[in-house]
């Protein structure tokens, strides 16, 4: 169950999901901070409960920072800065960001945890993709799992119908973006948090109608329940480990 909270406010948002830092740009006004803290409380919460873990899976068990109104990019809303395990929103453009960032950030996280012999700064999708070997453990499996399903299609024969589509775009760009694993699963995990309907449009919006849906970037169809599921198995079992380490740290302090 959900704690009680205060009104919210940065200060209190970190505290509760001990959040490594979080930072504030200079140009952001009171105002626009206190509603941003509301905003941004409204989504972790949200994402809090669709994955059904405790607060320190938010943070990355408390090496994630946060930063808002700082050093944006022409033309992007909100990124993740891998070197500083930072998850930036823009002040006026990062809404319906969080979650696909958040990916990113757990996602970098894994990297180091998830094979046996890991590259530094590696990304665990990536990582899978180019055959790493796993780690042995139950969570590592559902977790390579889900970069199945969002990566090859249901046979786990060919690339999948969403590589398809990114690769498309790539090509009519003349970019490598879409395509990255990375990218496939920030998106495909964005799909799986919005069809669970989040209350919170500042967490995610746009997987099912926007311009980048419609061109077929985010998973549609049978691929998008599948990838639903696996995320859901994982999400699952991960919350249950992370709930009961908290309670033998309980019990034996």
């Amino acid at each position: 169950m959900r704690p009680e909270t205060q009104p919210a406010n940065f200060a209190s948002i970190r505290r509760r999901f001990e959040f490594r830092s979080i930072e504030i740009g200079r140009w952001v006004s009171e105002p626009e901070k206190d509603r941003a803290a509301i905003r941004f409380q409204q989504a972790l919460n949200d994402l809090m409960d669709v994955l059904g873990g405790p607060e320190h899976l938010i943070s990355l068990r408390h090496t994630l920072g946060l930063q808002y109104g700082i050093g944006g990019r022409p033309g992007v809303a909100a990124h993740y800065i891998p070197t500083t395990r930072q998850l930036a929103l823009a002040k006026n453009a990062g809404a319906g960001s969080l979650a696909h960032e958040w990916f990113h950030a757990f996602d970098h996280y894994m990297g180091s945890r998830l094979f046996q012999k890991p590259e530094k700064g590696l990304f665990a999708s990536k990582g899978w993709l180019e055959s790493i070997p796993l780690k042995p453990h139950p969570l590592n499996g559902l977790l390579a799992d889900c970069f199945k399903a969002v990566m090859l299609n249901e046979n786990g024969t060919e690339p999948s119908e969403l590589f398809q589509h990114s690769r498309k775009a790539d090509q009519a760009m003349g970019v490598l973006y879409y395509a990255k694993p990375e990218e496939m699963c920030a998106r495909a995990f964005e799909a799986f948090i919005e069809d669970a309907r989040p209350m919170s449009s500042f967490l995610v919006r746009g997987s099912r109608h926007s311009d980048e849906a419609k061109a077929g970037l985010y998973p549609q169809g049978q691929q998008r329940s599948g990838i639903n599921t696996a995320f859901q198995r994982y999400f699952q079992a991960l919350g249950r480990a992370l709930y009961r380490e908290l309670a033998s740290a309980t019990m034996s302090s």
